[in-house]
């Protein structure tokens, strides 16, 4: 007779069983049902979830249509590998997001998380320009597959005991201009990045000799960084002038978080090629690398494939997504209820001097704290505290920033004002307790 277990009783196999990656993490809620923007754990509290699964459910936790959608394909079927098949819900998401990906964005190779996304862009841009060259940013987050771990600079530890990693990678410092040394303010940061990246065409790699500049539009585990309006304009003209690819990754900045379906349209820029991810399916693992159908064209058969990618559930699961985004006008809802958030930060940063910024862009936000008299000193351990104060009083939110120093807030693009005021309230109050 099988042996029946209750969810205490399987929470205590995490450590024997699971990485400690998944089973030593914070703060290891016991799930057991989420709906719209909450979370219900078994022992019966509920959380308003400002995590979104790390900007993943950006229309809340089971959406009725999307999950009807997964249901209705499901009984149909689940799986067969692209190639071997074609299915209508793989064409259909193809056809619909070539109307909202940034123009020239019309072709399509599918797989299943962001970091694929990522490898599939920088083999693209190799294998079109035969150059090795990659210039990437510091703090930049791109996942953590071999070559995606490469790009990847957010913290250190994601690199330990894997190098070498990929050969003719370079970095330039990303334009953050609450760290800048030059000065803290738009003008000084956007130097910086860009004397950075001379000097890399001086001193290291000729840019006739650079494939591609990968770059996250907003830095995600970075600390949700928000570059200068100029950055991405400055970086399309250097790739122009060189025969330079513009990567755009935008698998946290899609589908919706910042306001615009992505990013780059947020700076009016035409990436050459986009990674995409984490929105696009609402829970369903799926992804994509995407370019014009002059570039992606070149990229000959085996040169890349999949077995998973472009899964049926997933895409039909995505399909729903963009109608809800359209129908439900959560753009707007994203603008308006982003800007209510941000001018609460705001306040909380005049109030209370360990918030050395508030920052972001539609509802992707955070706050950075730092030591008070000590310049900006990273405090680590305030952003920690202020979490776990969040956490007893019903507001989950996450971390960022190289020494977890930065406090991000995700929630679901379908977050109501009051939603919006109880998070600020909860955080207000965690703040007063430190």
């Amino acid at each position: 007779m099988k042996k029946e277990y209750n969810f205490k009783d399987t929470q205590t196999w995490a450590n024997q069983l699971l990485m400690p990656s998944f089973a030593q993490d914070w703060p290891l809620l016991p799930a057991v049902r989420a709906e719209g923007a909450y979370l219900y754990t078994a022992d019966g509290k509920r959380y308003l979830d400002f995590t979104s699964g790390i900007a993943v459910t950006n229309l809340g936790h089971g959406h009725p249509r999307v999950l009807a959608a997964a249901r209705e394909q499901m009984e149909k079927f689940s799986h067969s590998a692209v190639g071997i098949t074609l299915h209508e819900p793989l064409l259909k998401l193809a056809q619909a997001l070539t109307e909202v990906m940034p123009e020239g964005m019309e072709m399509f190779s599918f797989s299943n998380s962001g970091a694929e996304a990522v490898e599939g862009a920088i083999k693209l841009a190799r294998y079109v320009t035969k150059r090795p060259g990659i210039i990437v940013f510091e703090g930049s987050f791109h996942g953590r597959t071999f070559g995606a771990a490469t790009f990847t600079t957010s913290k250190a530890k994601y690199r330990k005991h894997y190098e070498p990693l990929l050969p003719a990678v370079y970095y330039a410092p990303f334009p953050d201009t609450f760290r800048c040394p030059l000065g803290s303010n738009e003008e000084m940061a956007l130097k910086w990045s860009l004397e950075g990246i001379q000097t890399i065409f001086d001193r290291l790699i000729l840019p006739e000799e650079v494939a591609a500049i990968l770059v996250e539009p907003v830095q995600g585990e970075g600390g949700y960084v928000v570059p200068p309006a100029q950055f991405l304009p400055a970086l399309r003209k250097i790739c122009n002038e060189h025969g330079i690819l513009l990567i755009i990754d935008e698998v946290q900045t899609g589908f919706g978080r910042t306001g615009e379906m992505f990013a780059s349209q947020v700076f009016g820029v035409r990436p050459d090629i986009m990674a995409i991810a984490k929105g696009i399916a609402n829970g369903f693992p799926l992804s994509a690398t995407v370019a014009s159908r002059a570039l992606m064209s070149q990229w000959l058969p085996g040169a890349h494939g999949t077995t998973f990618g472009g899964n049926p559930i997933a895409c039909a699961a995505a399909l729903a997504v963009l109608d809800v985004i359209k129908e439900e006008n959560l753009l707007e809802n994203c603008r308006q209820m982003g800007k209510r958030f941000l001018d609460g930060l705001k306040r909380l940063q005049k109030k209370y001097p360990v918030i050395g910024e508030a920052r972001g862009l539609g509802l992707m936000l955070a706050v950075e704290l730092v030591h008070p008299g000590q310049g900006k000193l990273p405090n680590g351990e305030a952003a920690m505290a202020v979490l776990n104060g969040c956490l007893e009083r019903g507001l989950l939110a996450y971390m960022a920033g190289l020494q977890g120093q930065v406090v991000r807030f995700i929630p679901p693009l379908t977050v109501s004002q009051a939603q919006v005021d109880e998070a600020l309230e909860i955080l207000d109050a965690s703040f007063a307790s430190l």
